[in-house]
């Protein structure tokens, strides 16, 4: 660590000091001090500065009040610069921090430099401009000033003759990035077909059919060395322990140690070679690993294709700043949000539920976000992200979320993979249909139990529409939006996703999801003939308890979307509002509960409160 605090005229002075006492004026004074010294001038500094100790103010009485101004911050000294910068270069094995202390406004004048106001100046007057001119010997004429020239010293002058030789000792002008760089051979989609086939009656999570997945990728010859998973800590929670062993964890000095599990089959291996990142408790690490690899086609024509599994509570929250830079530098590839869902990760309270990451993986533009359900639906997204980034080379990276939830998953129905990529197709099709169903991640899971519901108890005909990204029907409703707005006579009218498929149904449409509100209620403006729309979601922190308690205290269960339908058919005309009324109570819905958003105690502080009110216990 150098500091470079102090300009070179300062020198003779602490050369004098042998009491000591410019030295403790100088180390008593805070930033605040410095900065009104700085706008006062060497009258005031001499008598509120020096003067605080005889032995300081001894050391300038041979100094002007000018003299006094013009000793320098070392920031603004080109020799200290220089100094540190060579001291800096000298140092080997370990990185050296310069902090250089500067003055705001430096040399724009005396109304600027200094003062408070500095960042709010948006224009310098005629005056300050020629105060500038004249502080630094600019050539120019007043009449020039007026049109705030470029000042650029001459071809042959020192200074651009080393900023050239500098420039190409660096290897020229600009950094390069490539749009393009080769294209990978991807495999076709079946290459997920042990998944597209179904689970055969086994109960997994789409966290392990995404485990499945890279699995399947890394035995692709073609592209094997340029799939990296990554994880920040829980490789085993999330069934990625078998990749430790077939893979390695990459260690720059190798294994040093014997890890505990060494005698079990999947053991914890790290090797100099190693293909897997795996970066402790690090999303910051973890997540810049993966923005090196994601931009790795552009600054060394290698593509890479890195896929970053974590909890999803703790991607954008927490690294947020990273994931935009990473869409500004044009990243491709995947991020994993495992053990995703408000109500899915039960019994982890607020810490870890995730109920808004597609919220904000929907910031940054070139982010393409979904929220599948089953199996063949990650499949095919997966095929269809490494198709666009890969050969397609679109510069886009793309946010998945999956469960820890373990069910059946069914056979890839034909002809539903466009549907999938565009963000919903129609699951369970119902000739009788009144009523629209709408459902994401495995939140869809109750909607298909509502529909069930709703038509057994009910005799009310659902359609069932799985929606893999709410986050893509919205921008393609936008992009529809905006067109037609642009071109209102001479070409045809464009149709939202959302609108082609609902166009040719009735009734009214329910969404429920595993997250906020907000992410389902981005559609309503695209749905046909202003459909009435009704959007349940996870609004609140998340509470410890059983995933059934969870969806019922959220409203996202089977039962809350049966009344959610019941009541906007009421509100329609079409149903007798006592049929609501009635599967309330049939269903034992609480109606008196605060709502899941409300301002309330901490849940788990909560929960014990009500405890101690039910039970009259009060330790």
């Amino acid at each position: 660590m150098i500091k470079v605090v102090w300009g070179r005229y300062w020198d003779p002075l602490l050369a004098k000091d042998e009491s000591g006492a410019l030295k403790a004026a100088m180390e008593e004074a805070v930033d605040g001090d410095y900065q009104r010294y700085q706008v006062k001038g060497g009258a005031y500094t001499r008598a509120h500065f020096f003067g605080k100790y005889p032995e300081a103010e001894a050391l300038v009485k041979d100094l002007s009040d000018e003299d006094i101004d013009n000793l320098n911050r070392g920031g603004h000294d080109p020799y200290k610069v220089y100094a540190a910068y060579a001291e800096a270069m000298k140092s080997t094995g370990q990185p050296t921090v310069i902090l250089a202390k500067t003055v705001k406004g430096y040399g724009l004048s005396e109304e600027i430099e200094a003062v408070n106001k500095t960042h709010q100046i948006k224009k310098m007057q005629l005056e300050s401009l020629k105060y500038v001119r004249n502080r630094f010997n600019l050539p120019f004429t007043d009449e020039q000033l007026e049109e705030v020239p470029f000042y650029r010293p001459s071809e042959n002058s020192p200074e651009i003759k080393y900023m050239k030789a500098r420039r190409e000792a660096l290897g020229g002008y600009l950094p390069a990035r490539r749009k393009e760089s080769e294209s990978l051979p991807i495999p076709e989609l079946s290459v997920f077909d042990a998944v597209l086939k179904g689970s055969n009656g086994k109960q997994q999570s789409t966290t392990m059919v995404m485990v499945r997945l890279i699995s399947a990728l890394l035995k692709e010859k073609a592209i094997k060395d340029r799939v990296v998973p990554i994880v920040p800590d829980e490789a085993r929670t999330f069934g990625l322990e078998g990749m430790f062993r077939q893979l390695g964890i990459y260690a720059a000095h190798g294994q040093k140690y014997t890890p505990e599990d060494q005698e079990q089959l999947m053991n914890y291996r790290e090797a100099k070679d190693g293909h897997m990142l795996q970066e402790g408790i690090n999303e910051a690490g973890a997540m810049s690993a993966w923005a090196a690899l994601a931009t790795s086609y552009s600054t060394n024509n290698l593509p890479m294709i890195p896929m970053y599994m974590y909890y999803s509570m703790f991607g954008f929250q927490r690294i947020g700043d990273i994931a935009w830079a990473a869409g500004d530098a044009q990243a491709q590839g995947f991020l994993l949000g495992a053990t995703a869902g408000r109500t899915t990760l039960n019994g982890e309270g607020l810490q870890h539920q995730d109920g808004h990451s597609h919220i904000l993986a929907n910031t940054i533009p070139n982010c393409v976000s979904y929220d599948p359900c089953f199996g063949y639906e990650l499949a095919v997204i997966v095929h269809d992200g490494l198709q666009r980034m890969y050969v397609n080379q679109e510069r886009v990276f793309y946010y998945l979320t999956v469960m820890n939830e373990n069910y059946e998953h069914p056979e890839m129905p034909q002809g539903v993979e466009e549907g999938i990529k565009r963000g919903m197709y129609l699951l369970e099709q119902d000739e009788k249909a009144t009523v629209q169903l709408m459902g994401s991640g495995v939140i869809l899971r109750e909607v298909i139990k509502a529909a069930k519901i709703l038509r057994d108890e009910y005799q009310i005909h659902s359609n069932v529409w799985s929606v893999t990204s709410f986050n893509e029907l919205a921008r393609d409703g936008m992009a529809c939006e905006e067109y037609n707005r642009l071109h209102p006579l001479t070409e045809e009218a464009k149709e939202s996703w959302v609108s082609q498929q609902l166009r040719e149904t009735d009734g009214i449409v329910v969404s429920a999801t595993d997250h906020m509100r907000a992410y389902s209620e981005q559609i309503r403006a695209y749905l046909p003939d202003n459909r009435p729309f009704v959007a349940l979601g996870t609004d609140g922190y998340g509470r410890s308890d059983t995933r059934g308690n969870l969806r019922s205290y959220f409203g996202v269960d089977a039962a809350h979307i049966v009344v959610a339908t019941l009541k906007k058919l009421a509100d329609e005309g079409e149903v007798d509002a006592r049929l609501v009324k009635d599967a309330i109570s049939s269903f034992e819905l609480d109606t008196d509960r605060p709502v899941a958003w409300a301002p309330q105690a901490h849940p788990e502080v909560q929960a014990v409160a009500d405890y101690k009110e039910q039970s009259g216990e009060e330790n």
